[in-house]
């Protein structure tokens, strides 16, 4: 396991008892410079978290075609199988262009949920938006908190960047060239895949042994960093899921806690990062983007955390909010993703 320095341990300590300063709404990052000089203003958002979704409800905001029909060029395979979990095989939605020139970055896409529901399906969206723009999409099962606890589910999408890695010829993939990306439980596996390439305790035995589980950037939506804090303790409902995922009450195994939290685990090897987080998010609240943003700066990791004024969790079922985070995330794909970016 990664070793964290005492400085880094006592900040991050620190950071947890008493709270990240309040940080500024909007963009902000040691990695700005990838986004260009045009920039989309952000959507104007209202001033609780149930305000924004009663908009979406009602249609006053649009919300995003989650069926998103198939278009012309893109090519949508269902249930690849990619490895097993447990005794049963784990598959994944593969998203492709039907012609490409040269081997494409692979992105992959891991749901939310609380880590105890949801499906591949969700990020149906996603997928088919990126492979428009020429990459290789897979979005992912994973064994959910009431089949197998932690570290299962990490185990599982390590399992699904190794497939990938393994697959690059036939798909098309730079094996070098890999993001992952999540929003909510699946934004927190998505920084596990990406801060704990080195921590072989996580990797599992899901298939492809002896291949790389390491990723070039990670894109974190609404996801949390720190299992540990008071949040976790105090609400009822964060409590019941995180304690259902991690199989112990945080009483009772707080080193279980630290080691399910990627704060824990990041340091200066690990990859760029792209945080997308609403302030009113009321369920994994904005101060985990916000310890999250001093972290990767603390420790120097190039990221880019747009911290989007007046916006709940889930913000990007709004088609505005959705907007921008493709935007937002397609040219952070595009730089950290570049050939010469490769290691």
């Amino acid at each position: 396991m990664k070793r964290i320095s005492i400085v880094a341990s006592v900040t991050l300590l620190l950071a947890c008892l008493a709270g990240v300063a309040s940080a500024e709404d909007g963009l902000s990052g040691t990695a700005l410079e990838v986004l260009g000089d045009d920039i989309p203003e952000p959507p104007a958002g209202f001033d609780t978290a149930q305000e924004a979704m009663q908009a979406v409800l009602t249609g006053k905001v649009a919300p995003i075609n989650a069926d998103l029909p198939t278009p012309d060029g893109i090519r949508v395979t269902k249930d690849v199988e990619f490895g097993t979990g447990g005794e049963r095989p784990l598959t994944l939605d593969l998203y492709q262009p039907e012609e490409s020139s040269e081997p494409t970055p692979g992105l992959i896409f891991i749901h939310g949920g609380g880590w105890g529901s949801g499906t591949k399906d969700v990020y149906r969206y996603y997928g088919i938006k990126f492979a428009e723009k020429g990459y290789v999409v897979a979005s992912i099962s994973y064994r959910l908190s009431g089949e197998a606890t932690f570290p299962a589910a990490v185990e599982d999408c390590k399992c699904a960047v190794r497939w990938m890695r393994t697959s690059a010829v036939d798909l098309g993939v730079d094996p070098d060239r890999i993001a992952v990306a999540g929003g909510s439980a699946g934004g927190h596996l998505a920084m596990m895949v990406g801060y704990t390439a080195d921590v072989e305790d996580l990797e599992g035995d899901g298939g492809h042994d002896g291949v790389s589980s390491s990723v070039q950037c990670v894109v974190n939506i609404y996801g949390p960093a720190d299992l540990t804090t008071d949040f976790v303790r105090t609400n009822a409902g964060a409590n019941r899921m995180v304690s259902q995922f991690l199989g112990a009450s945080i009483d009772d195994d707080l080193p279980l806690y630290q080691h399910a939290s990627p704060l824990t685990h990041l340091d200066q090897s690990d990859p760029p990062t792209l945080i997308l987080h609403g302030t009113t998010d009321d369920i994994v609240l904005i101060r985990q983007a916000d310890m999250l943003a001093e972290k990767l700066k603390d420790v120097e990791v190039p990221y880019i955390y747009d911290r989007l004024a007046g916006w709940p969790h889930a913000m990007d079922i709004a088609q505005p909010v959705n907007d921008r985070c493709v935007w937002l995330m397609e040219r952070f794909f595009a730089a950290m993703l570049a050939n010469d970016k490769q290691d």
